[in-house]
């Protein structure tokens, strides 16, 4: 007789880790800064974006993103994606599914993200990442059942790739004059569309992808030992990760903030050098800023939990949720054809806009935890993925 499927329950939020759900929620904040400036109507820009002719405000702010956000949210954001895939993996499992059955359930699930990147694409942001998870979903599920060497191995392979692809675009964005090149200029509904699709379909297979996949592998490993879920019993680790990443992401990204704040002037070579130095070591820090939330995480368990603690944990819970409404702030606020302060505001302004827009979301999800309701993009995403079941 055929067995049946074994049954698909969500985690009760009592059971859920507290270090996962708190570092989404922080890292959202990072996620709005790295994406505010983005929307502004710039006409030339350096390498990571901001105005070269910002005021001394504007370069002090775009100095501290360049050091601390940008090139570190995505892959602080994509360890966790690899941590909360292989956890999903394991108690699938867990629960009597077979890898075969696991694994056709984080393709269905990819597929999902793929649509839902597509149509965030089209509709709100051209810097999507949803897709590009979709995509790792589909194309490197093996590494979620692959050995830890091979995820090691994996991680140096993509990371050579990743620096080859950032030079590659360093040098365009040189060729280009670094003129500002994204749909936030268009005036015309229809063809900022079409623009955030072009751009989107070549950032998703190419930069994103490459910038994805060593955090993701790397997550995948501290999931088989449950460095989050535990994060007590794991504190020499994180400690290391913490200090020790974000270290290195100071030290490598101080030479492009001086670039990009127009204190060092260096020629080309020089230039595209540093771009790819910051970009590189921030999978060091993004793996830090992740181990710092787990140290604050075994605090905030061996103690009581506090108010601040719970919203960023809801925040966390609904991360996808909440993802999707900085878009819609985000649209509704810069784009020409809705609120136009986009070619009015300079990067210290977007990014206050995106630190108030970042504490409207976490106090939406602290709400929706106290009346009991889950995030409403994530019930689709379940509802799509595993049906009615």
């Amino acid at each position: 007789m055929a067995l049946s499927p074994p049954a698909i329950m969500s985690t009760p939020v009592a059971e859920r880790s507290l270090a996962p759900d708190l570092a989404r929620g922080a890292m959202l904040l990072f996620i709005a800064l790295a994406h505010a400036h983005m929307f502004l109507a710039h006409e030339t820009t350096g390498f990571r974006g901001y105005a070269v002719d910002g005021t001394a405000l504007d370069r002090l702010v775009a100095g501290l993103q360049v050091l601390f956000v940008d090139g570190r949210a995505l892959p602080m954001f994509a360890g966790l994606f690899g941590y909360g895939l292989a956890r999903l993996v394991d108690r699938r499992m867990r629960s009597g599914a077979d890898w075969p059955q696991a694994k056709r359930l984080v393709r269905r699930r990819s597929w999902w993200l793929l649509a839902f990147g597509f149509a965030h694409a089209l509709l709100l942001f051209f810097g999507d990442i949803l897709a590009a998870y979709g995509f790792i979903g589909l194309v490197f599920t093996g590494l979620l059942a692959a050995k830890d060497r091979t995820l090691f191995r994996t991680t140096g392979i993509v990371l050579a790739c990743h620096v080859l692809v950032v030079i590659a675009a360093g040098y365009s964005a040189v060729a280009a004059g670094h003129e500002n090149a994204t749909p936030t200029l268009v005036a015309d509904p229809l063809e900022a569309a079409a623009m955030r699709l072009a751009v989107w379909s070549a950032l998703t297979p190419t930069f994103y992808v490459v910038d994805v996949v060593p955090a993701f592998a790397i997550g995948i490993w501290a999931a088989r030992r449950r460095v989050l879920d535990d994060p007590a019993l794991h504190l020499p680790l994180l400690r290391r990760t913490a200090f020790g990443g974000i270290a290195i992401g100071v030290a490598g990204g101080l030479p492009l903030m001086l670039a990009e704040t127009q204190l060092w002037h260096p020629g080309t070579p020089v230039a595209v050098a540093v771009y790819a130095l910051h970009s590189l070591t921030g999978l060091a820090a993004g793996l830090g800023l992740a181990a710092l939330v787990g140290l604050a995480a075994a605090r905030a368990t061996a103690g009581s939990s506090g108010p601040l603690t719970r919203a960023l944990a809801a925040c966390g819970q609904r991360s996808l949720t909440c993802y999707l409404l900085q878009s819609v702030a985000f649209t509704a606020l810069f784009v020409p054809y809705a609120g136009n302060l986009g070619a009015r505001l300079g990067d210290a302004a977007a990014s206050g806009i995106a630190v108030l827009v970042w504490a409207a979301t976490v106090a939406l999800a602290a709400w929706m935890a106290r009346a009991g309701l889950r995030g409403p993009f994530e019930v689709l995403l379940r509802r799509l993925t595993y049906g009615r079941s």
